[in-house]
């Protein structure tokens, strides 16, 4: 069935019999010893349906050490866990790094047949579990499971560039609120007045370093090691600049992932800003094209099947897209 993407071998065995819920994981994550049967706890304790833990962040090289730890700061102003995990809320979020969930509910939900066309296509589950009545758990897999996401910063590069744009709102305006609030507008303000009046170098450079304290004091409350606050101007510049050519590469509707380029269906709010915007600008009607959405899927996935006494294993190498 090669061809057929991710959900070809998660069809085939989410049909196990033994089966009671299924485990999607990383090929490519490193799980310490006792990871499932946490995951398993926790979803007793919590009658979660879905368990998800966002890994522990490997970063070996410079570019890693920039951009990863500040992206997953930002995130989880995004995705809190406590509003995650709270029933009342309709925040929902999940990892497909570590993804946990009762086979039931895998079924219910449609399985990742029904968000084959999404992006994101952990969080899509996760949404579409909650919304269903069920109730899941996400917290930091700290301890429990790592892994290390992007080998060079081409990948690291075309990996958040495809997926940042929708995880901090998918919208222009969310964009423009994440530019405001990251880029250090006063301190560089002040740095540039202070050509003319250079007491106000001294000032901007407080402020400067008042946000990059601030930044460490994130870094440590987030477990990431303090030591990489010296990164924050070059953290702050790659984060803006990536968020910008993920919003440019969704408004085209066009991404390029594993050195191909695929279409992508945008979100309802650019569909209907972009022709708005442009027909004001050339005073004419401007119709939006309409873009296929095809399936994108981002890394070979390894599904373990969770029995009643037996954990079964199935390792499948996926075609990443038809």
């Amino acid at each position: 069935m090669a061809g057929s993407g991710k959900t070809t071998p998660s069809g085939l065995a989410c049909n196990k019999p033994r089966a009671t819920g299924f485990l999607f994981t990383d090929a490519d994550a490193e799980h310490d010893p006792g990871s499932v049967a946490r995951a398993l706890q926790i979803a007793q304790e919590r009658e979660a349906a879905l368990v998800s833990f966002s890994p522990e962040q490997i970063t070996e090289e410079w570019y890693e050490k920039v951009l990863i730890p500040y992206v997953y700061l930002r995130l989880a102003k995004f995705f809190s866990y406590d509003a995650v995990n709270d029933p009342k809320s309709k925040a929902a979020a999940a990892n497909g790094q570590f993804l946990m969930i009762r086979r039931d509910a895998y079924h219910a939900i449609g399985g990742h047949a029904a968000v084959a066309g999404e992006v994101l296509e952990d969080v899509a589950i996760a949404m579409r579990v909650k919304a269903a009545g069920h109730r899941i758990w996400f917290d930091s897999g700290k301890g429990i499971v790592r892994v290390r996401m992007y080998r060079s910063f081409d990948a690291m590069w075309q990996g958040w560039k495809k997926n940042l744009y929708r995880l901090i709102g998918g919208t222009p305006w969310a964009v423009i609120r994440e530019l405001e609030s990251n880029l250090p507008w006063i301190p560089f303000l002040l740095i540039v007045l202070g050509l003319k009046y250079p007491f106000l170098i001294f000032l901007g450079v407080l402020f400067l370093i008042a946000r990059q304290t601030s930044y460490g004091l994130d870094l440590a409350r987030n477990q990431y090691p303090f030591s990489f606050i010296f990164y924050y101007v070059p953290a702050v510049a790659l984060y803006v600049a990536v968020l910008w050519a993920s919003y440019r590469s969704h408004v085209k509707g066009r991404i390029v992932w594993k050195g191909r380029e695929y279409a992508i269906g945008g979100p309802e709010s650019v569909k209907i800003i972009a022709p708005l915007w442009f027909s004001l600008r050339a005073k004419s009607s401007f119709r939006l094209r309409t873009v296929t959405t095809i399936r994108i899927f981002r890394r070979r996935k390894i599904a373990a099947f969770l029995g009643s006494a037996t954990i079964l294993t199935v390792t499948a190498t996926i075609t990443r897209c038809k």
